[in-house]
């Protein structure tokens, strides 16, 4: 049990036994980050602002002809809108209320670059600075850019663990899982291509071999490669989503489980995908098309709400 002892000096005749009031929450304290949200959700909706249906991180406001999106990640705030007018009217409101500060036109976002030419209606996301401080961090700075993620006939399974102590040692040394994650959050942002063999390499983080990190340097020299390459997007009147799913059979060598994919289009640039190993095995490839598009389809769903709420 933890106990709350007075400040020096501030203790009075009998009143050692009471307690403080936080009139602020403490940073680390479990429920700070549920009361922030409830109290920003108050003040917000307050103002006009409605919640997404089915994301209640991100906002949206509408008054006659003019519009404008608002984004919260944890205290990180994101406006988008067309009128300049109504951006700086939402802005002085939430400075009145938070203690804020505003660092003008986005440029960067949780390690994610945004490039934006408003007179051709293009978008761009790109993480070519994070990359390069992954290489750095892992010792790939200065390898050779390599062309393929994996090769064709690759096969990867749990046989391939250390089986003896001098492999089990130098495995011990190689930041395997930290590597495996590092390049996760690159193919959840803005790298879709890779999702294929990072979904394969997460399936052995608790036990990998030499085989699974050598594919991890060849993700890394792929990444090098690559790194400038940008997710875009056009802008269009008419925005429709476009998905496409597939998947192979009995991918998996341990569990004779498939893989399945999918990835959604909008203004041409994609905007969510996924590669991940089916939870049953299948009994033919119609069976497994059939639970590729079942997953597909439910995430479709979902993204049709989230626009059009």
């Amino acid at each position: 049990m933890i106990y709350m002892v007075q400040p020096k000096n501030f203790v009075l005749g009998d009143s050692k036994s009471m307690v403080c009031k936080l009139k602020k929450f403490i940073y680390a304290l479990k429920q700070a980050s549920r009361k922030w949200y409830y109290k920003f959700h108050q003040v917000i909706t307050s103002y006009g602002f409605e919640a997404n249906v089915v994301d209640d991180c991100v906002y949206h406001k509408f008054s006659r002809s003019k519009y404008i999106f608002l984004v919260l990640y944890v205290d990180d705030i994101l406006l988008a809108s067309k009128d300049i007018a109504f951006l700086q009217e939402t802005k002085r409101f939430l400075t009145k209320i938070f203690e804020m500060k505003d660092l003008g036109e986005v440029s960067f976002v949780l390690g994610i670059k945004i490039l934006q030419d408003c007179s051709q209606g293009i978008l761009r996301l790109l993480q070519e600075s994070y990359i390069n401080k992954v290489l750095d961090r892992f010792g790939m700075k200065d390898s050779k850019p390599g062309d393929t993620l994996i090769a064709k006939g690759d096969k990867f399974s749990l046989k391939q663990f250390p089986n003896n102590d001098l492999k089990r040692t130098e495995m011990q040394k190689i930041p395997y899982a930290s590597a495996v994650g590092s390049l996760m959050y690159a193919q959840v942002c803005t790298h879709p291509d890779i999702s294929f063999v990072v979904g394969i390499l997460g399936r052995y983080l608790s036990n990998p071999g030499l085989q699974h990190w050598k594919v991890v340097k060849c993700v890394m020299r792929y990444l090098k490669r690559t790194k400038g390459y940008m997710l875009t997007y056009q802008e269009f009147d008419n925005l429709e989503i476009i998905g496409y799913s597939d998947s192979d059979f009995v991918g998996c060598q341990d569990s004779k489980c498939s893989t399945s994919g999918y990835i959604y289009m909008l203004a041409e640039g994609a905007i969510s995908w996924k590669s991940a190993k089916q939870t049953l095995v299948a009994s033919s490839t119609m069976v497994v098309k059939f639970i590729a598009y079942f997953e597909a389809s439910n995430h479709g769903i979902w993204l049709r709400n989230f626009v059009t709420s």
